[in-house]
């Protein structure tokens, strides 16, 4: 269960098995035991550079981010897997479906 600082929506988000063992990786880490935080990162900007990274070893040349990675777990691993859309909403923290809608229908979410 994870509630979102912004919105304060509250949300159950199931994790795939290699998602719970990155996640359990650092248990003691004082990241996680100070805080709530999930993974160990402080900020979008390393995200997106350890994606750069993760691109290059895999020689991927698509620029990846964030982002883009969010797009991607909305459009393959849940919808694309049959998830409501109120149940992806819902995932994303979205305190209003409309908002996963618009951004289904434009290509960002």
């Amino acid at each position: 269960m994870k509630k979102r600082h912004k919105t304060s929506v509250a949300s159950h988000i199931p994790l795939l098995p290699i998602a719970k063992d990155i996640v359990h990786r650092y248990p003691d880490h004082p990241l996680y035991v100070h805080s709530e935080r999930v993974l160990l990162l402080n900020s979008n900007q390393k995200m997106n550079a350890y994606l750069k990274e993760i691109a290059d070893l895999c020689g991927i040349t698509k620029h990846l981010t964030f982002h883009i990675a969010r797009h991607t777990y909305v459009t393959t691993v849940t919808l694309g897997n049959g998830l409501p859309i109120e149940s992806v909403s819902k995932m994303l923290f979205r305190a209003d479906i409309r908002t996963t809608q618009i951004g289904m229908t434009s290509g960002f979410t």
